[in-house]
């Protein structure tokens, strides 16, 4: 007995049925009963019972328990708008040369540089930020461990990311509404990662998302949540986290494409966006590109905005 693998969806569900609050005997043995019942199970309707309680959350700022450390800008500007100030975008480039694969960083540059990535600046009060996945399984979990001998090294621009994800949310308490995702992992992996320890709350709800896309299952509450950032006048939506090649690349393009009509803009922040090491590499899988610039160049040709840096005003 106990929660390994095969009932990893299940203890998703039930973690974040008690995100809030215990859960009674009778609910529990409810939410037991329609996961049984649905054909689709933990990924069905028994997460509908949890929408309520959803719209009255998400609709505020994200739930974070350090104090902000960092001035709020006021500025009057609405829309986004690229900015030629570059320099706090740098960091992830430097980072990555601590990758020990130097080649790693300079592919990265190469891709900012060959498809004029720049940086955007977006505004606080039009804009939401979605974080994909910022869990203890991509870089001290069962994923990483999946990698091998050199998981520790391949999931070092991960730890990046979620550095800088930790970091900014630390900063930014009041100024961006944020949401995050989390991928079915059994307990020690499920977590949120280290780095997030006292900067997400420990009731911070989020969206479940068992496979690469955002938008499965469709109960999991997130086009509520986008439907209602558009109705309260949001116009952008940055996503950031992991993988950039896979989760955050499929998210942002189906995003994109199930909201294009109401007008949604979808922004990947590359500087909060981190991919196994081998992904910045160069690959015959790609046609010769790197994993990491064929899914910018996939996220671009659809219609996301990819940009090197989100600078929020």
């Amino acid at each position: 007995m106990g929660w390994h693998w095969r009932e990893a969806p299940v203890f998703a569900v039930l973690d974040l049925f008690t995100v809030a609050e215990p859960m009674s005997r009778e609910n529990f043995i409810a939410y037991l009963n329609q996961i049984i019942e649905d054909p689709h199970g933990p990924y069905g309707k028994v997460l509908l019972n949890l929408h309520p309680f959803l719209s009255t959350i998400t609709s505020k700022k994200t739930a974070i328990s350090k104090e902000k450390t960092a001035d709020v800008h006021e500025m009057n500007k609405k829309q986004y708008r690229v900015t030629t100030n570059d320099k706090p975008c740098n960091d992830m480039a430097v980072l990555l040369k601590y990758t020990d694969n130097i080649g790693v960083a300079n592919t990265y540059q190469k891709i900012i540089e060959n498809m004029n990535i720049k940086p955007l600046e977006i505004s606080g009060d039009d804009a939401a930020l979605l974080i994909i996945d910022p869990q203890r399984s991509f870089t001290r979990g069962g994923w990483m461990k999946s990698i091998g001998s050199k998981a520790e090294l391949e999931v070092k621009p991960i730890r990046f990311a979620f550095e800088k994800c930790a970091q900014f949310l630390n900063e930014n308490l009041s100024l961006v509404e944020t949401m995050f995702t989390r991928c079915p992992f059994p307990p020690g992996s499920y977590d949120w990662d280290d780095v997030f320890t006292g900067i997400i709350d420990a009731r911070q709800l989020y969206f479940i998302k068992p496979g690469n896309s955002v938008l499965f299952p469709d109960t999991n509450g997130f086009r509520e949540w986008v439907e209602g950032l558009m109705d309260n006048g949001k116009k952008t939506l940055v996503m950031a986290g992991c993988t950039l090649n896979s989760c955050i690349r499929k998210s942002s393009i189906d995003t994109h494409n199930y909201f294009k009509e109401g007008l949604l803009q979808i922004v990947v922040d590359l500087s909060l966006s981190g991919a196994r090491a081998g992904s910045y590499m160069q690959s015959s899988l790609y046609d010769g590109l790197s994993a990491v610039e064929s899914a910018v160049r996939e996220m671009t040709g659809a219609g996301v905005r990819v940009a090197q840096c989100v600078q929020w005003i």
